[in-house]
């Protein structure tokens, strides 16, 4: 593998060749280890903000989903192609790049318009910073890993290295519920449901920190020999991932049967059906297809992409359950997501242990197994109890499952592949594993929203008085002083927008130290979403259930559990991705 001399602080030369990759040195071991840590930090902070992104900006269902698959989707399209850039490029440069444009995404996500503008505005400049630092994190996934992979020369020293990245991104995974919630306690200005803003500043400014110290500590790398990129692959499959996406998420507000998601679904098909017409003449396929003609690796595939449908879907339905229909303070809410997240930190060197004495097959069934148990549990559980003691066993057990799954899957994966195809099949593993947390809240939060809908106008169409007590909430703006009237006609608009909106306005308000009913829909659209997302969690659980037995049928229990560490680079210099998100 060529690569670039080590270049301490300078601009990289990826011209420049030599035989021998340098070694790792502590300024990029830092600088590699900083920049997943926030990349992952970036990805995970909104899941305790949800509520108030609700609250603050007066968005829709569909509009919430997009703010957690914005940064998801440039993920999932562009990891493996950056892990080619920074081959050809140069790691370094791109290192900084990305930290970069995280920040610059997290910084616009902060400039967010206030009250003044449109929601439909506010939302578009939001989902704008998400793209863009979803981008950034994209660069820094594959590009931090594989200037660690590039600068170790021996299976110890690899391993070691790798395991501290791996603890730098559940680290991250770790810490963003506690960070996100924490500063949500502090007003943002004037508006006090614009606290959502220092999460993301927060991570604008750690970003920040990244790029400097990966543009001054870190060494350069690269191998350009060989590689390529596969833009027609790159392109039909974003065409075909967010087309798919686009229709899944607009299904319960557009309505399943209008042009707008039947043409996302065709678009979908024309360009999946494309993508596979570019890799099968690609001579450097994003994706090589004849991964999938090994039934082992074609086994493990179909188990990756449900089982992280089934763990983020979780996730998210957690989210949703406790921000937006619970109305929990982030804070409240950061610590289910210290019990989903936090659990693979603290079990990280056990995971290890149990990787080199049982076939990670097992290990994967067995994770699958416990996200079902957890899942189900959480679906018989009513969102009426404000308590946060009787969710903790369930998402615990949710949390343990996905700590032994997520760093079973790459291996199981791996173990399936020919050795001359480990690095290929470790970084599809990744592709795939990402494309299922992408699925995650839009399929759940599709499946919840619709069901929330139909049971809430079943609910009005079979009740004359919760009719009549709509009917004068809507014309509620024309009996209000004028400086009341956008606050309430605002209201009104949340209330109409659909199930999590209605749940959001109060069912009585105070005046002149009075007591009135205001928004007749508070309680039906409670306990539509109450059970709706019960069913998310069942469909979570049935995810995690097939996942299981998928995994159990993998060929080759007996094989070596163990990973050669040269599988997570290929003879070409392909990254293996993140191994846990």
């Amino acid at each position: 593998m060529n690569n670039t001399p080590a270049t301490d602080g300078a601009a990289p030369t990826p011209a420049a060749t030599s035989t021998q990759s340098p070694s790792l040195t502590r300024g990029t071991m830092i600088a590699a280890a900083l920049a997943v840590c926030v990349a992952q930090v970036g990805i995970a902070i909104p899941a305790v903000l949800n509520g108030l992104f609700q609250q603050d900006l007066g968005t829709s269902a569909s509009q919430l989903t997009w703010i957690s698959d914005a940064f998801l989707v440039p993920v999932t399209l562009l990891e493996l192609s950056f892990g080619v850039v920074g081959d050809l490029f140069g790691r370094k440069r791109l290192l900084v790049i990305g930290a970069a444009l995280l920040a610059i995404g997290e910084f616009i996500a902060v400039l967010t318009p206030g009250l003044s503008s449109s929601t439909g505005t506010r939302v578009a400049v939001l989902l704008t910073g998400q793209v863009i630092a979803g981008i950034g994190a994209a660069a820094l996934f594959p590009t931090s890993l594989a200037m660690i992979a590039a600068g170790t020369h021996t299976a110890e020293r690899r391993n070691r290295s790798v395991t501290t990245w791996a603890a730098m991104l559940s680290f991250g995974g770790a810490i963003s519920p506690i960070v996100g919630g924490f500063l949500a306690r502090y007003s943002f200005g004037s508006d006090p449901n614009a606290s959502w803003r220092w999460g993301f500043l927060f991570v604008g400014i750690v970003a920040t920190l990244s790029a400097l110290v990966s543009w001054r500590m870190a060494t350069n790398s690269s191998a350009p020999q060989g590689r390529s990129l596969d833009w027609p692959g790159q392109i039909t499959i974003a065409i075909a991932l967010f087309a798919l996406l686009f229709a899944v998420i607009q299904g319960p507000t557009s309505g399943w049967g209008s042009g707008l998601v039947i043409g996302g679904f065709i678009v979908f098909v024309l360009a999946f059906v494309a993508f596979i017409a570019a890799e099968r003449r690609s001579t450097a396929p994003l994706l090589r297809l004849d991964l999938f003609s090994n039934r082992a690796f074609a086994i493990a595939a179909v188990a990756t992409v449900i089982g992280m449908f089934a763990f983020l879907g979780t996730a998210y339905a957690t989210s949703i359950r406790l921000s937006s229909i619970q109305g929990f303070t982030p804070l409240k809410t950061s610590i289910a997501f210290i019990l989903l997240n936090g659990i693979a930190l603290v079990q990280m060197p056990l995971t290890h242990r149990l990787m080199t004495r049982i076939n990670p097959k097992w290990l994967l069934s067995g994770g699958m197994g416990l996200i079902f148990v957890g899942d189900l549990w959480m679906s018989q559980l009513s969102a009426a109890n404000r308590s946060i003691a009787p969710i903790i066993v369930p998402l615990a057990l949710a949390g343990i499952g996905f700590a032994l799954s997520v760093s079973a899957v790459t291996a199981v994966a791996v173990n399936t592949a020919p050795n001359h195809l480990a690095g290929m099949a470790s970084g599809t593993t990744s592709l795939l594993r990402d494309f299922g947390f992408t699925l995650g809240p839009a399929v759940i939060g599709a499946v919840a929203l619709s069901h929330a809908t139909t049971l809430l106008h079943e609910k009005i169409s079979s009740t004359p008085a919760l009719q009549a007590g709509l009917k004068a909430f809507q014309q509620a703006p024309q009996h209000v002083p004028a400086e009341q009237k956008a606050s309430v006609q605002g209201a009104v608009d949340a209330v109409m927008s659909g199930p999590l909106g209605a749940n959001a306005v109060p069912s009585t308000v105070t005046a002149g130290g009075k007591t009135e009913p205001f928004n007749p829909l508070k309680d039906a659209a409670f306990h539509a979403l109450n059970t709706s997302y019960s069913i998310g969690f069942i469909v979570c659980a049935i995810g995690a259930l097939v996942a299981c037995l998928i995994a159990i049928a993998i060929p080759g229990g007996s094989r070596d559990v163990l990973i050669e560490s040269d599988s997570l680079v290929d003879p070409e210099g392909a990254t293996a991705a993140n191994p846990a998100v």
